[in-house]
């Protein structure tokens, strides 16, 4: 299930920050996360605007899992630079796509 605050940047297409702009609080009643102020200029979603944005937001929360993955397992730059210095461009390819491959989209 997709994090309300990953919907509500689906919904507002834009960078969100969730100590200004969109405050959320948590349901004492353990029924999750909800908006608690709304300071954006755009109207503030209803529920059901917000359960549109579910697939979407789990398709986006999978794509930044790999991409951080990825970026834990990349040689440093320095390394990908020694690497291209040393091998040549194909073996630094090789090293990459290692991790592609072990994560891909």
């Amino acid at each position: 299930m997709a994090q309300l605050s990953t919907k509500i940047k689906l919904y507002a297409n834009q960078e969100v920050d969730f100590q200004k702009d969109v405050i959320l609080q948590d349901d004492s009643d353990g029924n999750g996360a909800y908006i608690k102020e709304w300071n954006l200029d755009i109207a503030e979603p209803t529920n059901t605007q917000l359960a549109s944005y579910e697939t979407a937001g789990n398709t986006a929360e999978t794509l930044s899992g790999v991409l951080n993955k990825r970026a834990n397992e990349y040689p440093s730059v320095k390394d990908q630079l020694d690497k291209i210095y040393h091998s040549g461009i194909d073996e630094w390819k090789k090293v990459i796509k290692a991790t592609k491959d072990k994560y891909p989209k």
